[in-house]
């Protein structure tokens, strides 16, 4: 994220089709608006500064391991170009980016299954794939953190459509995809579907507070629900 072409902080973020084929660039809301979601005070806390563009690492079309730095704005004029959740709003914490294919960069998209929470139980191991402390492998190949499902998750936590992991996340995580992966051998022996390897679950929002290894993940159906929303709408403008 950056501010007037200064850098202030880091996240992560994935990519989702639309129905139309639309790209949408998913992260948490509080990474855009670069306030907090329960007090809305500056994230950053030296300058107070609000990102007003954000520089996505794409994968090349050139050759795998290889990456473009694209630089996108985050308001038209003074209309933020993020797309938030059609019922929740601003108290849902993720957003949909539009963004354009190019001929250099490449998009490997998460299928979205909005029922995927059923296919997980408490105790279960999941994958939050990010860049805690901007830290990364490679040229820009994310970390794969382990956590454990912390909640029942046909239950929503807290009277929202999220359920709980513990893993110790931490800054530059937010934005994470969430994942049930499967290992070659797993496939192999059971006969899962190659595209089946890895199963969107939700995404990471960060820890319920700094003294804490409980973190919250926005389910998929969210996700599904934000995506159908933001597609419908620019295909209408």
């Amino acid at each position: 994220m950056q501010a007037n072409g200064l850098r202030i902080s880091s996240g992560t973020a994935f990519i989702v089709l639309g129905p139309t084929g639309k790209g949408f660039l998913l992260t948490n809301r509080h990474n855009v608006t670069g306030r907090d979601q329960e007090t809305n005070e500056p994230l950053c806390k030296k300058t107070s500064a609000v990102p007003d563009a954000i520089v996505i690492w794409h994968n090349s079309s050139a050759e795998l391991g290889q990456f473009h730095q694209v630089s996108v704005p985050l308001y038209f004029k003074t209309e933020a170009r993020w797309i938030e959740h059609p019922s929740w709003g601003k108290e849902a914490d993720l957003v949909a980016l539009p963004i354009s294919k190019r001929p250099d960069i490449v998009f490997h998209p998460y299928s979205v299954d909005g029922l995927s929470h059923l296919l997980i139980e408490p105790a279960q191991t999941v994958s939050i794939v990010g860049f805690p402390f901007g830290e990364k492998t490679g040229a820009s190949f994310a970390v794969w953190a382990t956590g454990f499902v912390a909640s029942e998750p046909s239950i929503n936590h807290g009277k929202r459509p999220v359920f709980l992991v513990d893993c110790r996340g931490r800054k530059g995580q937010s934005g994470s995809p969430v994942i049930l992966h499967r290992n070659l051998k797993d496939i192999i022996n059971e006969g899962i579907p190659e595209e089946e390897r890895s199963i969107l679950l939700g995404i990471y929002s960060g820890r319920i507070n700094e003294e804490s290894d409980l973190g919250i993940v926005w389910k998929a159906y969210m996700i599904a629900e934000l995506v159908a929303y933001a597609d419908a709408m620019c295909a209408a403008s």
